[in-house]
């Protein structure tokens, strides 16, 4: 068991570092049930990275429904025909005793976690496997929430059942204000494959479209489509840090990683950092000073 738990941890700390650093700040007793949860997330969030095509991803994806369905007297068979599937769609051949899949498996049923909210995160995530343009600012907040806001959520019930409900909507405004924070991060990767993240109706109305903004420099609207999509996370970042002070010392740790927010954001700012020709990075010292500020003191009144 510690070698798995070794391995869920590890699976978090190499595909999402950030999230790795938030789960030190929690509990010892709860750092398994967060990084069971994130190690998921990454699974997840980085199927197109791995298989490449579309179906073998929509596979992927229903071997993690299946693992979630199981009930625990058939987990174990769930997993191995899950696994099987997995492996001929192109996966890595994971079968029965996936510590990822056992980790969460255990999470959900000790926190007695929504089994719904991760299928409407997994449904989200089809998504990301097509080329199709994200349609609408609405769209892109119905997907942050259900992705980012969610897993914000879940942690939160992990960490704390009795005070968690209370920050649902806090949550949410927090998942769009982190993803879409992500996704300008990420929008280098994601024009060069060919997607499109940024809502077809920003696009329209800084005078572009997904086809134009995918290809070569942008276009001539790009610049003011990737400064509105900054300017949304920094809406929603603004409604999340007006409600933070709020939040319970127990609770903190699921919001942790908006720590980073507002400082990846301030980055993008002006033609050199802009997210048209590269990720924006902040170094390892100021991650965990900001990270430590946040843990130990909160988020202070606005």
């Amino acid at each position: 068991m510690a070698d798995d738990a070794k391995i869920v941890m590890e699976t978090v700390r190499a595909a999402d570092h950030d999230r790795y650093l938030t789960v030190l700040y929690a509990p010892e007793d709860k750092r398994g049930a967060l990084f069971s949860l994130y190690a998921f997330n990454a699974e997840i969030s980085g199927i197109r990275d791995r298989i490449h095509e579309a179906l073998p991803g929509e596979v992927r994806l229903q071997w993690w429904r299946d693992v979630i369905a199981a009930e625990d007297g058939a987990a174990e068979e769930g997993a191995a025909e899950g696994g099987a599937a997995e492996g001929g769609a192109g996966g890595d051949g994971a079968s029965v005793g996936h510590p990822v899949a056992d980790a969460l498996r255990t999470t959900i049923s000790v926190h007695r976690l929504p089994k719904i909210a991760f299928e409407n995160m997994l449904e989200a995530r089809i998504f990301d496997l097509y080329d199709d343009p994200m349609p609408s600012r609405t769209d892109l907040e119905g997907y942050c929430g259900e992705t980012a806001g969610a897993l914000i959520q879940l942690a939160a019930m992990a960490l704390d059942p009795v005070e968690a409900p209370r920050f649902a909507e806090l949550a949410g405004r927090a998942g769009c204000a982190q993803a879409m924070t992500g996704l300008l991060l990420l929008l280098p990767l994601h024009r060069k494959r060919g997607q499109c993240f940024i809502p077809a109706d920003i696009l329209a109305a800084a005078g572009s479209s997904p086809q134009e903004f995918i290809t070569g420099d942008g276009g001539p609207g790009a610049k003011h489509a990737v400064a509105a999509m900054i300017a949304l996370a920094r809406e929603h970042l603004a409604a999340f840090e007006q409600g933070a002070p709020s939040l319970p010392v127990s609770l903190r740790p699921a919001f942790l990683p908006l720590a980073l927010s507002r400082a990846y954001l301030s980055k993008m700012v002006g033609s050199r950092h802009s997210p048209l020709h590269g990720a924006a990075r902040l170094s390892a010292l100021r991650r965990h000073w900001l990270l430590f500020r946040r843990a130990t003191r909160g988020w202070p009144p606005l």
